[in-house]
């Protein structure tokens, strides 16, 4: 995983007047904090914070901020970002340790032409990040999940995912994270020959069985109504 240094500046002033003007100047208000040390209060250049964040790595890029005096490594975690304009805001940076697992999320990819999209399926994918527990320079910048063996109706679980040495999930095993779904409306399967066959006796005995007791009743009526 990428490792990167970011100025990083002490601030005293709190509150939202000071926040603006702090951004005005082409800098966000931000919290470093963990490993049972006390929280700073800091600020950095948003352009370079948002050119570390749109790298490869995102946010699992390992920050050193550089504050003059001492060096912290860190996480960027709590990612506020303006609702409308996307602007980021606020940062808050967990401090690390390059020899301590760290929690992160990493983003699932597919490869592969799954057989059942190609005969009409639908690819779906319903897990798109995967919670992994790792040292900060083992973690793995995305996963990849080849779909290439999927037929119609198979799903691929957390469990199937192949993940790095050094890496491991506390994700429900269980939990589908792709599916090749069968389209609404599709045509069943053709049986096979000895079921197709069987199925058209079966509903040719039936269909005289239904007949004959069509016949006998009628016949019943006939002898009630002469009576």
């Amino acid at each position: 995983m990428a490792d990167t240094i970011l100025s990083a500046e002490l601030r005293t002033e709190r509150g939202s007047g000071p926040a603006g003007r702090l951004r005005r100047t082409g800098r966000i208000p931000a919290v470093v904090y963990g490993l049972d040390a006390d929280n700073l209060a800091v600020s950095v250049p948003v352009r370079e914070l948002n050119h570390i964040l749109a790298g490869e790595s995102g946010a699992n890029t390992m920050i050193t901020l550089d504050l003059g005096s001492e060096q912290v490594l860190t996480l960027a975690r709590q990612i506020h970002r303006h609702p409308v304009r996307g602007d980021l805001e606020h940062v808050d940076f967990v401090r690390i340790r390059r020899d301590t697992a760290v929690s992160a999320e990493v983003p699932i990819s597919l490869e592969g032409d799954s057989p059942g999209v190609r005969d009409g399926g639908l690819l779906e994918q319903q897990v798109f990040t995967l919670t992994v527990e790792a040292k900060p320079a083992d973690i793995p910048t995305g996963i990849t999940l080849d779909v290439s063996g999927l037929e119609m109706s198979d799903q691929l679980h957390v469990r199937d995912i192949p993940l790095p040495p050094g890496v491991t999930t506390h994700q429900d095993p269980d939990e589908v994270v792709v599916v090749v779904a069968v389209p609404r409306g599709a045509a069943a399967a053709p049986l096979p020959e000895e079921e197709a066959a069987a199925a058209e006796a079966a509903a040719a005995a039936e269909a005289g069985e239904g007949g004959a007791g069509g016949e006998a009743a009628a016949s019943s009526g006939g002898e009630s109504s002469e009576s």
